[in-house]
């Protein structure tokens, strides 16, 4: 498998506030949200890249705010268009 290199100074770990062994591991996590983010990868990707199993990696997107659907008006309609006309369930009395 490739392998990508990434130099940085020594003082980026205490600049992130993390512990030094884990500099790498934020990165490749920041850089597999971003291109998920941008459309550029799918979000099995992306979790492959952040070294993660998908749904700790969709669970660590919401946590940071980062919608893991992301669809307009017509894309939820074709999507979820069925459930809409759904009848409605009757009220408990």
């Amino acid at each position: 498998m490739p392998n990508l290199e990434i130099p940085y100074s020594v003082d980026l770990a205490s600049a992130l506030d993390l512990p030094p062994g884990q500099v790498e591991d934020e990165l490749r996590f920041w850089l597999a949200v971003k291109l998920f983010e941008i459309g550029r990868l799918s979000l099995g990707k992306a979790a492959e890249v952040a070294g993660m199993e998908k749904v700790h990696f969709m669970l660590e997107l919401g946590r940071h705010g980062v919608p893991v659907l992301s669809l307009d008006e017509d894309q939820f309609e074709e999507e979820f268009g069925d459930l809409l006309d759904l009848p409605s369930s009757p009220a408990e009395g």
